[in-house]
């Protein structure tokens, strides 16, 4: 048995929960209902927008708190707010950069998005599953709260470029897309914005950093180096190794809460 003061777990989705960019399986999902019926306040916290949150949940855990856009969206109680955007200067700038390394992306906004990217690119196939949402032009978005590059003739010159704006680029080499965030917005701060200051972490990806690096427990799920220095427990990418790991926090000793 572990030993928890924080009752509240937050979890990314893709790669942590989800290993098919579609569903999670019905293990994991016992795990998590078993967290929640103790009294665990659940946090899903995803690059994904809330959009593209909402099919891989299923209708499930109505009353936890959404976080999409590796921070840029919250939905508390059914109710998205973007809470950080990129302001007109700095995406002008950023367009220019797109078009230097010609670029192809999928900008979001507050639910709709805009995509120029091929039809058969893998990401595709997880944006706006449940038909929510509308494909616009990028100047119909009333704002944009999250861009991600899917390809370019230099990934590392134009995420270099985009850090030179002062924006949060995560450039990830295994799946050759740059995800860029206004400012300094992770899914850490939006967390802290909530007032949520003790938590327990799972996550898997560059940016799940901060996330884990500020956790109680911090739990990586798959081997990504980048959060060697961060996670105190490593778990296999398979549902029965992570619902199992899930599972110690309905067990978790509340003594010193």
């Amino acid at each position: 048995m572990i030993s928890l003061s924080a009752r509240t777990a937050v979890f990314d989705i893709d790669g942590t929960l989800c290993f098919d960019g579609r569903t999670i399986d019905d293990r994991i999902l016992a795990a998590l209902v078993a967290c929640e019926r103790v009294g665990h306040r659940l946090v899903f916290a995803s690059a994904r927008p809330v959009r593209d949150l909402l099919p891989v949940l299923d209708g499930a855990f109505s009353s936890a708190t959404l976080i999409g856009g590796n921070g840029s969206l919250v939905s508390i109680d059914g109710q998205v707010r973007a809470r950080a955007a990129f302001d007109p200067d700095t995406l002008g700038a950023l367009m220019e950069a797109v078009e230097r390394y010609q670029a192809t992306y999928l900008a979001d906004g507050p639910w709709d998005y805009a995509y120029t990217g091929p039809s058969d690119h893998p990401i595709r196939s997880r944006v706006d599953q449940g038909n929510l949402a509308c494909r616009v032009a990028l100047a119909e978005l009333p704002e944009v709260v999250k861009f991600l590059v899917v390809g370019a003739s230099d990934m590392a010159a134009l995420a270099e470029a985009g850090r030179g704006l002062g924006v949060t680029a995560n450039h990830h080499l295994d799946e050759s897309i740059i995800d860029f965030a206004p400012g300094s917005t992770t899914k850490w701060e939006a967390l802290t914005s909530l007032g949520i200051g003790e938590y327990v972490a799972f996550g898997n990806d560059v940016n799940d950093l901060e996330l884990l690096r500020n956790a109680e427990r911090a739990v990586r799920v798959g081997a990504y180096p980048g959060l060697d220095d961060v996670a105190h427990v490593t778990v296999p990418a398979d549902p029965e190794a992570v619902a199992a790991e899930i599972a110690l926090l309905a067990r978790a000793d509340p003594a010193i809460a």
